[in-house]
């Protein structure tokens, strides 16, 4: 019987064995010793580490060398921003005639550089693709009255400085925004449409008030404090600046296990192997940048709580509006389900705020991709190495496929290449592919709830009335007791900012932790992971994690429960003035009259070019026909198309194969019998082999993407049946000498 039992493992044995559980003890207690204090003289790396960068004048993490081109401060509207070439490292070679890039990071709380923060970033994802590569970053601290507006426009001349740089370049630059940088970009491309290239927004919000229930607390965060008096009060309390610190702070408090934790645990459990990545994330993350009272206060009256961007409700103060319906370049949206600062619902929400349904965005001349990751978190979307060589390898492959995407709205999903049976025309491990989506589609990640836009209405409403009472009662006071000195201690007691200091070589009581730290790496003895003492260490680390994120989940809970209920309150909605609005409270902004004549006259315009031009657009209106609507589903298709297009004008611009695409597309959208009839028209003076010729570029690349469906190969069947009909009638006489001698004899 005894000899059917299992072997117990060597971490039980241990426990059976009185002298092998001590020496288990011993080896443990010894290991933990030593970790201890290997962390702890990580801790004082960290605080050293914390207190070189934020003494550099213009501290980054970018792990490129980069060279200043334009400095913010010397802009007729001064900003502490500045524009970087990034120089390509060894080995690397870029192409000056080919598309910039440009990478925006965000200015939330942290330093600038995460964009390109290692080899595998957004950054050098670009430059091993050949592109110039730009970055868009900024100074600790602001430039006293400077404004969210200049912000704006500064990333707008720094665009058009890049621009001036690449004279042979035939494509307008991508551009990255990453978080807050991506409504920023959204503003300036809205204001100035023509410089934009292709846009990339990368767990960026634009719909504040969206959000599923059970997730997404920053949202509630307003109508907790009871608006944003409370950022009032700390720009205030800051003598006009507001210590990024605090918004790290909410950051953190989103995932307190992993704050409080897992983080730390995770280094001390690993110290030997640990160390160098977490001090390379803790340079940036802890280094702390201050906003101006006046920027911060904009963002969360005009976002976070406004919520006016999504709805066109901003106002420049030179009098333009700030309407994201005015942009032309194409639109990517990357977001993640993961991701608990800015879930899909923020990220996606602006286009139901904006377009009732796809054909407005077609209306508008809009393409807007979007991407969902299924769990990466926030800082994944932009930072992870796996994203990078996945995501970002393929949306900056394909951004010239998707800068020719006819208007309208597009799902993309990344899956490898090994799966498809066309692979040899798959350049890389992965192939990005796009579907055509309604705006009903959206439904699924953004789930609109009239109540819920209700209660955050009623959040802005409170918030303005506490914000008045604020300025009114309390701010002169505030203002006059806060001076520059006291706004500096107040910062560096931040807890986040403390916790740095203390455990730094400033601090007399960390002076013998290095000593220390060398004598253990001299002697290290790590212990064996099968030690029942470390596995028992294990347990309680995932205990303590797990109550941790049970905390969270109760907190979260009661948040929003109470938020729900105090801001629901039908008398509370009342005393804030909207118990009488019937209406909808977030309406979808009004065209105006320019843009209804504008879009009239698009359609006049594609009515009347319904016949015109040549071979070139027959063979484009026929496949964007037959696959209804796009010009094709992925990279591959793209390929072949721009390869038939060469064959048939060699040298053709991206640029003008992008207004072909869009041209065929609009006219086929407008009357499609008349566009198909027309297509013999357009083949005229073509020769039979020619017009053969023509149907086989279009058998090449509609194969791209497997077997046609019954409703795609019936649609091909017609063009065919088109293109036959162009080519040239023989003459009757040609058929009478080929119908035999007894003709000739007839004759």
């Amino acid at each position: 019987m005894y000899a059917m039992m299992p072997p117990l493992p060597s971490a039980a044995m241990s426990l059976l064995d009185p002298f092998g559980f001590g020496r288990a003890a011993c080896d443990y207690w010894g290991d933990a010793l030593e970790r201890g204090t290997l962390y702890l003289d990580v801790m004082r790396q960290r605080g050293n580490q914390y207190l070189e960068h934020i003494e550099k004048t213009k501290p980054n993490v970018l792990g490129f060398e980069a060279e200043v081109l334009l400095d913010g401060r010397d802009l007729p509207r001064p900003v502490n921003y500045e524009l970087l070439r990034i120089l390509p490292p060894e080995g690397v070679e870029t192409d000056p005639n080919s598309r910039p890039f440009v990478v925006i990071d965000p200015r939330a709380g942290h330093g600038p550089g995460i964009g390109g923060f290692k080899s595998d970033s957004e950054v050098g994802v670009a430059l091993r693709a050949g592109h110039p590569c730009y970055f868009i970053g900024f100074l600790p601290y602001p430039v006293p009255g400077q404004k969210v507006e200049d912000v704006v426009e500064a990333e707008i001349a720094f665009l058009r400085h890049v621009i001036a740089c690449h004279p042979e370049a035939s494509e307008k630059p991508m551009v990255v925004g990453n978080c807050q940088a991506g409504w920023q970009i959204m503003m300036a491309a809205a204001l100035e449409p023509d410089i934009f290239g292709p846009i990339l927004i990368a767990g960026a919000p634009l719909s504040y008030w969206a959000g599923e229930r059970g997730r997404a607390p920053m949202r509630y965060t307003g109508g907790l404090v009871g608006g944003s008096w409370i950022t009032a009060l700390l720009g205030d309390l800051g003598a006009g600046l507001f210590d990024g610190a605090w918004l790290v702070q909410n950051f953190e408090s989103l995932n307190p296990a992993n704050t409080w934790w897992d983080k730390q645990y995770r280094l001390y459990a690993n110290i030997d192997s640990e160390a160098g990545r977490y001090l390379e994330f803790e340079r940036w993350w802890g280094g702390h940048v201050a906003l101006g009272a006046d920027e911060i206060q904009y963002i969360v009256d005009n976002l976070f709580i406004g919520n006016r961007l999504s709805t066109a409700q901003l106002v420049t103060s030179d009098g333009r509006r700030i309407d994201l319906r005015n942009l032309r370049s194409p639109v990517v949206v990357f977001c993640s389900r993961g991701d608990d600062i800015t879930p899909p619902p923020q990220a996606l929400g602006w286009v139901q705020d904006l377009y009732e349904d796809t054909e407005a965005i077609v209306a508008n001349e809009q393409t807007i991709v979007y991407c969902v990751h299924d769990s990466t978190g926030h800082l994944g979307i932009f930072v992870s190495g796996s994203v990078s060589r996945r995501e970002h390898t393929e949306f900056t492959a394909n951004m010239d496929y998707i800068d020719v995407l006819p208007p309208g709205l597009y799902e993309t999903t990344v899956t490898p290449a090994e799966t498809h049976s066309d692979a040899e025309l798959i350049e890389r491990d992965y192939l990005l592919e796009f579907q055509r989506r309604e705006v009903e589609d959206l439904d699924r990640e953004v789930q609109h709830r009239p109540d819920d836009e209700r209660r955050f209405a009623t959040v802005a409403r409170l918030s303005e009335i506490n914000l008045g009472l604020y300025r009114l009662c309390w701010q002169p006071w505030v203002q006059a007791l806060a001076t520059p000195e006291s706004a500096r201690w107040m910062r560096r007691m931040h807890p986040n900012r403390l916790g740095y200091r203390l455990l730094s070589d400033r601090n007399p009581l960390m002076g013998a932790v290095p000593v220390l730290a060398d004598r253990v790496r001299r002697g290290r003895q790590p212990v064996d992971d099968d030690n029942v003492f470390r596995a028992l260490e294990g347990v309680m680390s995932t205990s303590i994690s797990q109550s941790l994120e049970a905390w969270r989940i109760y907190r979260n809970g009661l948040i929003e429960q109470g938020f729900l209920t105090f801001y629901g309150q039908p008398v509370l909605q009342a005393l804030v003035g909207l118990g009488g609005d019937t209406q909808a409270l977030r309406r979808r902004p009004g065209d105006e009259p320019e843009h209804r004549r504008f879009v009239e006259q698009r359609r006049r315009t594609a009515r009347d070019r319904i016949a015109e031009g040549g071979e070139h657009e027959a063979v484009m209106r026929s496949v964007i026909y037959v696959l209804g609507g796009a010009p094709a589903s992925d990279e591959r298709n793209f390929k072949r198309l721009r390869a038939s297009r060469a064959e048939l004008e060699p040298g053709i611009q991206l640029a003008d194969f992008k207004h072909l695409v869009r041209e065929q597309f609009f006219i086929l959208k407008q009357d499609r019998e008349a566009a198909l009839e027309a297509i013999p028209t357009l083949l005229a003076g073509q020769s039979a082999k020619q017009i053969d010729a023509h149907l086989e570029h279009i058998d090449h690349v509609l194969a791209a993407s497997g077997e046609l469906s019954e409703r795609a190969a019936a649609r091909l069947e017609r063009v065919r049946g088109l293109f036959n009909a162009a080519k040239p009638k023989r003459a009757a006489g040609s058929r009478s000498r080929r119908s035999g001698p007894s003709t000739e004899r007839d004759g």
